[in-house]
């Protein structure tokens, strides 16, 4: 809705003719990138390895399970016929057991991982939208629009916004 809204009032402003009584003070409009700034932004950067050093021995651990379930799936393949009965239930029982716990903590690692993201990206919107408040205040910006499918490179003010996050310009 806001992406079909701004992208009609883009449309609509660049259409006016310059006879039209704005022709004496055009707005003043920018973009802003927000998935560059996530990808970019020193801060968004510095998220990124913080989360990846939060769950990096989770990560292990899950691969070190995932290693054992396939170990012990391919040992229950190759001697399930030379297995006795009993064995060989016994057998599928643990690899079904070991699957559930692996698909348990699979599960809990990736809800865990996209709250923590969640987390980290507000922060990084909050003090992003803090910049581009700053700048848009400092530079007389008319309209800033995010997250548009359209847009000039002309309009695009992402880089400006990334170097205030930088250099910690952002109100804190």
């Amino acid at each position: 809705m806001n992406k079909i809204f701004a992208t009609s009032l883009v449309a609509l402003l660049a259409s006016l003719p310059l006879s039209c009584a704005l022709a004496s003070e055009i707005p003043k409009i920018g973009y802003v990138n927000t998935q560059r700034i996530f990808r970019d932004a020193p801060a968004a950067v510095k998220a990124a390895k913080k989360i990846e050093q939060e769950f990096s021995k989770r990560d292990q651990d899950l691969q070190r399970l995932a290693k054992q379930v396939q170990t012990l799936q391919e040992a229950l393949e190759k001697n399930s016929v030379t297995m006795a009965e009993p064995e060989r239930r016994t057998k599928e029982k643990d690899l079904a057991e070991l699957s559930r716990e692996f698909q348990r903590k699979q599960r809990e690692f990736r809800e865990d991982l996209n709250l923590r993201q969640n987390e980290e990206n507000a922060a990084i919107i909050e003090k992003a939208n803090k910049a581009i408040k700053q700048l848009a205040d400092a530079e007389k910006y008319d309209l800033i629009l995010q997250d548009v499918v359209l847009v000039s490179p002309k309009l695009d003010i992402t880089d400006k916004v990334i170097k205030m996050l930088s250099e910690g310009k952002d109100a804190k």
